[in-house]
C-alpha cells in the first residue's frame, strides 16, 4: 500500500494543491509497518493533474486536510481512497496514527 501526504515544511500541508512535496509512504497493512517513504516534489498546480500523477506513483490513499470536491472526484476515479481532515503531523507520525486507527474521516480543510 502507498499513502500519499501532501508536505511543506516537513507536516502536512493543509492545502493539497499546493504543497511542496508529496511523501509516498509504503506500508505492509497486514504488520502495520513502514516499509520506506519517499519525498517527492509536487509538480506545479493545475486543476485534475495531481490525481493522475499520483496514481502513476502508485498511490493507494491519500491522507490530506482538505482538497476540493472535484479533486476528491478525481482521486477515486483512479482507485484511490481519500480521508480529510488529517492533523498537521509529520507523514511518518500521521502514517502510524492511521496505522493505529487513530485517523478517519474529518472536517474537510478546504473550502471549495
Amino acid at each position: 500500500m502507498r499513502i500519499a501526504i501532501p508536505v511543506s515544511e516537513g507536516q502536512l500541508d493543509p492545502h493539497f494543491g499546493h504543497c511542496q512535496y508529496f511523501a509516498l509512504v509504503d506500508v505492509e497493512p497486514a504488520d502495520k509497518v513502514i516499509t520506506a517513504t519517499t519525498m517527492v516534489e509536487a509538480p506545479p498546480h493545475e486543476p485534475g493533474a495531481l490525481p493522475a500523477w499520483l496514481a502513476e506513483k502508485g498511490a493507494n490513499l491519500v491522507l490530506a486536510g482538505g482538497l476540493g470536491t472535484r479533486a476528491i472526484q478525481l482521486l477515486k476515479a483512479k482507485g484511490i481512497e481519500v480521508i480529510v481532515g488529517a492533523p498537521h503531523l509529520d507523514p511518518q507520525s500521521l502514517v502510524r496514527a492511521y496505522l493505529a486507527g487513530e485517523i478517519g474521516e474529518g472536517a474537510n480543510a478546504c473550502d471549495h
